[in-house]
């Protein structure tokens, strides 16, 4: 099986087999007493592996090519307005289904750009240097306002607001930011290992599929739990539908009249959709998981779309 053909049964198959590892778990009473350790384990090593993916894909990345433009402040402009509109509602909002729904929209709408949205961008004709900007600056950004946001919507019962703030930093942190200062960091100490690294990274898609097997695993086990109706889970699906097509459709409006159309849709409309998970079960209502996991269903349909569109048809290649 070569590489492109492993690369188009990576989606499908992961959110397969994750779906399918945590039904075999509830109809296996003898697993049942290392629930928790299974859970940990999968939350945490998913975590460790979305900050090893961003790793990867940073160490090829030189600080000089992050060069900001005006579709980057717009969409991030975008982004910020709307996750904080939704936060003051939701946090006015009793419990219920409209409030799981504010979060899951949340979280689809603050989540940072992917850090794998420059190799679609690329196929696409778009700018690799762009996108990483992009990347970057999300991924700041959700560290800082993530924090913050989150404890008017669900507070912490233990903690006092800034120590529930800096509990939700500390976290992220790892995630978000620091792999982009160890790779910079080896990048301009390292230039051997940097190397070696660089050629790593190859199997960046590899660590994806196993992260999003281990987001899926999360995500259909708060579905399990949550006891929500049909028409509820409906509703998620329509929700995280709509947030993905407005971000895909507001990206590209915002840089219309340039070159950078293709990459302001790609880096609004194109989420860390394992982060968003593992940020939804620990931080929010725990069924939002599931509203990432169908986010990343969407945009990568939406992306298969997209290149089998920009690719020359046979005739035209006569």
């Amino acid at each position: 099986m070569n590489t492109r053909t492993l690369q188009s049964l990576m989606l499908p198959g992961a959110l397969v087999l994750g779906i399918s590892l945590y039904l075999a778990y509830r109809i296996t009473p003898w697993l049942h007493p290392c629930g928790h350790t299974l859970h940990i384990a999968a939350s945490e090593g998913q975590r460790f592996l979305i900050g090893v993916l961003l790793f990867l894909q940073f160490v090829k990345i030189s600080p000089h090519d992050l060069k900001i433009k005006r579709w980057h402040l717009l969409a991030l402009s975008f982004q910020i307005t709307a996750f904080l509109l939704l936060t003051f509602v939701a946090a006015r909002t009793g419990e219920g289904e409209i409030r799981i729904l504010l979060e899951c929209a949340m979280l689809c709408l603050v989540c940072p750009a992917a850090a794998a949205s420059g190799v679609v961008t690329e196929k696409l004709g778009g700018s690799l240097a762009g996108s990483v900007t992009y990347v970057t600056l999300t991924n700041v950004v959700a560290t800082f306002l993530i924090p913050i946001a989150i404890p008017f919507v669900r507070p912490s019962a233990d903690l006092a607001f800034w120590q529930y703030v800096w509990h939700i930093a500390w976290k992220i942190f790892p995630v978000l930011v620091l792999p982009a200062l160890l790779a910079w960091l080896i990048r301009y100490t390292t230039h051997k290992l940097q190397r070696l690294l660089m050629r790593w990274s190859r199997y960046t898609y590899c660590i994806w599929g196993v992260s999003l097997t281990l987001a899926m695993v999360l995500a259909t086990r708060a579905l399990l739990l949550s006891g929500l109706s049909a028409g509820a889970v409906t509703l998620i699906i329509i929700v995280s539908l709509g947030c993905c097509a407005l971000q895909f459709f507001t990206g590209k409006h915002l840089a219309r009249t340039t070159e950078d159309r293709i990459t302001a849709g790609q880096g609004l409309g194109q989420k860390n959709t394992g982060f968003l998970i593992w940020l939804g079960y620990n931080y929010m209502t725990p069924v939002t998981a599931v509203a990432g996991g169908l986010y990343a269903i969407w945009q990568n349909l939406f992306n298969s779309w997209e290149i089998h569109r920009h690719q020359p048809s046979p005739s035209s290649k006569q």
